[in-house]
């Protein structure tokens, strides 16, 4: 992985073999970001992207290996106690055409991720709401 920054904006390159939401990280963490937008494209060999069931409160993950184009990936990053967080779907299609996706647990990049994290003036935290069961954003 390797990236530049141009004011407010990180253009970043995540390279074959790289897993995207480790990568995602450890740019928020060198750079302490507390709140940015997130879009990219490449492709990847194997990801696995979950459905948040509401009645159960749970993930249901979905795993794909093949040879997937990033159709979007799309997200946020903002912090919960005081850490990186990081929400990010994706859609990824196939040879075939067919698009499969959803919230991003995992992706490895199979030829090149492009990615833009445009970094937004200010903070805002996560909290785990029980009605909910999620993290949700918190406005400090």
């Amino acid at each position: 992985m390797d990236y530049r920054k141009f004011g407010n904006t990180l253009i970043a390159r995540i390279d074959k073999g790289e897993e995207i939401l480790e990568q995602v990280m450890e740019i928020a963490s060198r750079e302490h970001i507390t709140l940015a937008s997130v879009q990219a494209l490449g492709a990847i060999g194997q990801f696995t992207a979950g459905v948040f069931r509401t009645e159960e409160k749970q993930y249901q993950a979905n795993e794909f290996t093949g040879c997937f184009e990033i159709v979007s990936l799309t997200g946020t990053l903002s912090t919960m106690d005081g850490k990186p967080y990081c929400h990010l779907h994706i859609s990824a299609g196939d040879e075939k055409g067919q698009v499969f996706g959803g919230h991003l647990n995992r992706a490895v990049v199979s030829a090149t991720c492009e990615m833009v994290i445009q970094i937004i003036d200010g903070q805002v935290e996560r909290r785990f709401d029980e009605e909910i069961g999620l993290n949700l954003f918190h406005f400090l």
